[in-house]
């Protein structure tokens, strides 16, 4: 039996991986009295004069929503919300394991940007922060960008934002092995999605050089004047690629310390990693099988590889950052999370692993690791309290 088969094994015996469980018991009359009716309307007319008290007196200042579409699930694509309800569900019950946030999986049936914002706006005054999940670009920058305006918690696109936050924190140790700076290197990014719009703009707020970089989509390399890219992707091609270079994937790879892959398995070919500098970092993070697998990339001539599969070195995942980064959202009452908090994870899960031990095969935390969340969540609250 292999992973899949034993996972859906399981999934019908667990039956759904979250449940709701009561903080209190009620054994008699008097407390019953206390949690519902009569009460419990002192707590209600608490929060009618002061809207603030529905953090102090209900669960919202400790609860997530996971917001989807299924538009963007996995490597699965389009399949729907309901077939996205386990990985939603999945998700959650990382928030409570690693972060111990409360969680709860809401799965819309619609496609429609104005649909999905007026949702989730009409029920934010239920949580404490909005985790969209698996939205399918270019939709999600605009629904994200309309949730932050419209809510007054924090609302973060993790396929966007939690694998910038990593890869960045893998990208600061990975120049300290192979000693190059940042702002000195070149970058091809494949993918010019949600994931690979964001890790760009990140890399940017971190240090890097927007001109330096070089991103690729489906049909080449980005370029300023391509009627072909949609509004995201031509607002990044004003601001990268200002060598104004074109071709394909092949082109922009030569010469390039840096290749980030958010994009499709298979597809970087042993000659394209010989064609990079010196030093090459590959960070091939298409999942499950990776753009380039990591044994022939480094034949090739690779320095450094990570991907975003468990059985590599280097596993540049996204749960390294987003239980984290809401924890610190959530205990500093913050109500945006900003560029200033996600450059603040970055360089937390970046220093979790020491100097002495930074390596080709050590740049990154392993996602298991129980210390990570608290260590980015208390540097995320600090960004978020700092003038």
């Amino acid at each position: 039996m292999d992973i899949r088969e034993e996972s859906l094994k399981k999934h019908y015996e667990w039956g759904g991986k979250i449940e709701i469980a009561p903080k209190i018991e009620i054994k008699d009359a008097h407390d019953l009295s206390l949690a519902y009716t009569p009460g419990v309307a002192e707590a209600c007319l608490a929060i009618r004069d002061r809207k603030e008290l529905s953090f102090d007196l209900t669960r919202r200042h400790n609860l997530v929503a996971v917001v989807t579409d299924g538009s963007a699930v996995l490597g699965l694509g389009d399949i729907g919300p309901e077939a996205g309800m386990p990985v939603m569900e999945g998700k959650c019950l990382l928030f409570r394991e690693f972060a111990g946030i409360d969680a709860f999986p809401i799965c819309i049936g619609s496609k429609n940007v104005d649909d999905i914002v007026r949702t989730v706006s009409l029920i934010s005054g239920g949580f404490g922060g909005i985790n969209l999940e698996d939205i399918s670009a270019p939709r999600c920058f605009e629904i994200e960008r309309r949730l932050i305006d419209e809510c007054d918690i924090p609302v973060f696109h993790d396929d966007q934002h939690g694998t910038a936050i990593v890869v960045a924190a893998a990208l600061l140790n990975a120049l300290k092995v192979v000693g190059k700076r940042l702002e000195d290197i070149k970058i091809t990014v494949c993918g010019a999605g949600a994931a690979g719009i964001a890790v760009t703009k990140h890399l940017s707020a971190i240090g890097a050089d927007l001109g330096k970089v070089i991103m690729c989509n489906s049909r080449g390399i980005i370029c300023e004047g391509d009627g072909s890219l949609n509004p995201a992707q031509a607002e990044m091609a004003l601001l990268t690629n200002r060598e104004k270079k074109k071709g394909c994937l092949a082109d922009a790879m030569a010469g390039a310390d840096l290749f980030i892959g958010v994009s499709a398995p298979g597809i970087v070919s042993p000659d394209m990693v010989r064609s990079m500098a010196d030093g090459a970092i590959v960070f091939a993070m298409a999942n499950p099988t990776p753009e380039i697998m990591p044994d022939i990339a480094k034949a090739a001539g690779a320095r450094i590889v990570g991907t975003g599969r468990s059985d590599f070195p280097n596993q540049i995942n996204n749960l390294l950052a987003f239980p984290g980064v809401f924890r610190g959202a959530l205990d500093s009452r913050a109500r945006r999370i900003t560029e200033k908090m996600k450059v603040a994870a970055s360089h937390a899960l970046a220093s979790l692993v020491p100097q002495k031990e930074l390596s080709e095969t050590n740049i990154i935390p392993s996602p298991l690791d129980r210390s990570v969340a608290y260590a980015v969540a208390n540097a995320v609250a600090k960004a978020a309290k700092a003038p």
